[in-house]
């Protein structure tokens, strides 16, 4: 939850580096957030209000957290818009955030693995 709540401080964040655990342990949380959503809103009979309000709360966040991910394995924050290209794009991006990050400084900032 520490690395939840760690995106959610740096809301605005786009400059410097993220680790793998820190961007994964918020997409995991995140997912189990809206699943719990969904689940309520389907006991509520509630048409998807709640999951989108929630949805545009953490728009500039994931956004954020995606581009600090793809700064630590030397790529700008614009490789994010492949997720607009249809099937590839996408399994382009999940390779590129599974990968292991640069060690040492890069031109995005100092190796948050090693601080």
């Amino acid at each position: 939850m520490d690395w939840y709540l760690a995106v959610i401080k740096n809301y605005a964040g786009f400059s410097g580096r993220a680790r793998r655990k820190e961007y994964w342990m918020f997409a995991l949380i995140n997912i189990a957030i809206v699943i719990a959503l969904s689940v309520i809103e389907g006991i509520l009979g509630i048409p998807g209000i709640i999951s989108a309000i929630y949805g545009l709360a953490l728009l500039v966040p994931s956004l954020a957290v995606g581009v600090r991910r793809l700064h630590d394995t030397g790529r700008t924050g614009w490789w994010l818009l492949l997720a607009l290209i249809p099937l590839v794009g996408p399994i382009v991006l999940l390779v590129f955030f599974c990968m292991e990050g640069n060690s040492g400084s890069n031109d995005f900032g100092a190796d948050p693995k090693a601080a």
